[in-house]
């Protein structure tokens, strides 16, 4: 919980409010840009939420943040209504997990909802475990692929494989077999898991680092490729790169054989464009990373 002794003065005055404890992990800015804001390392409040529209994408970015590091007078607001919003719909059955988890640095996670004929649900990657996104994920059929896109981002996946029986895919170069995990991804080939489903491994960012495509339209990449807003155009990081960036160059290189419409990231900002805009931009950051 956010204490007020700890509160950031960089915060505008007010109810909502973001304290020290602040990781700097984006997510309060992705989800409630008109109140929250960097400042340089942290994020703060810039502008108090005035609708109820705000106050609620505020109460989200408050249950999402993995440290509790927003808070807001005690007693005034419902937090059950930034709670009860998770998982929020993104596009047609993709879901943005929220409850987003500190050991993985408050990465975002996603729930692809899908009939039990398709295959069921997939989770891709671990949101932190709670009791309330567990009876939401029951609502919306359970989950029967968790797809974990490299070490980083984790986070509870043991206790959610445990409540729904799932079976867990990851890549063998980030320790998968170590996680126990069922599926273990091998080489550098791509693998269907599905008919509309393909596990791509983009060595790179870690060793074992791999991306999910969703019916050729939805890309989730975890920490290989996100949105830049400075840049306007598709990025890698550079100073996130704990593996190869030469490797992760010729990754990019490779996802240029795939199309896509979305880029959904572990950390960074999502962007929707058409397939061949995203293939430009696509083109436009591999050259980019060759110059790094």
């Amino acid at each position: 919980m956010a204490q007020p002794a700890l509160r950031l003065p960089e915060n505008l005055a007010g109810d909502f409010y973001v304290d020290s404890t602040c990781i700097d992990c984006d997510a309060c800015r992705q989800i409630a840009p008109g109140t929250f804001r960097d400042h340089g390392d942290q994020s703060s409040v810039f502008r108090q939420p005035r609708t109820d529209e705000e106050v609620r994408h505020a109460l989200m970015a408050l249950v999402a943040c993995p440290t509790s590091s927003i808070g807001t007078a005690r007693g005034k607001y419902d937090t059950r209504i930034g709670a009860e919003a998770f998982p929020e719909l993104l596009s047609e059955n993709v879901y943005y997990c929220g409850f987003n988890a500190e050991s993985s640095f408050g990465a975002w996670s996603y729930l692809i909802v899908r009939p039990e004929g398709e295959g069921g649900n997939v989770l891709v990657d671990s949101p932190r475990y709670s009791s309330r996104l567990v009876n939401r994920f029951e609502e919306l059929g359970g989950v029967g692929t968790m797809f974990l896109t490299h070490r980083d981002d984790v986070a509870d996946h043991e206790r959610y494989a445990r409540r729904f029986g799932c079976r867990r895919v990851m890549h063998a170069d980030d320790g998968a077999a170590r996680l126990g995990v069922e599926h273990v991804v091998e080489g550098r080939e791509a693998v269907r898991l599905d008919d509309d489903l393909i596990v791509i491994p983009v060595p790179g960012h870690t060793r074992g680092s791999a991306v999910l495509l969703y019916r050729e339209k939805y890309l989730f990449t975890g920490d290989h490729l996100a949105w830049s807003p400075t840049r306007q155009t598709l990025t890698a990081f550079r100073t996130a790169c704990w593996y190869s960036w030469a490797e992760q160059t010729r990754s990019m290189e490779r996802l240029l054989d795939y199309r896509f419409e979305w880029v959904l990231p572990g950390h960074g900002r999502i962007h929707r464009d058409t397939p061949e805009r995203m293939r430009e931009h696509l083109h436009a950051c591999v050259e980019w990373m060759k110059g790094r």
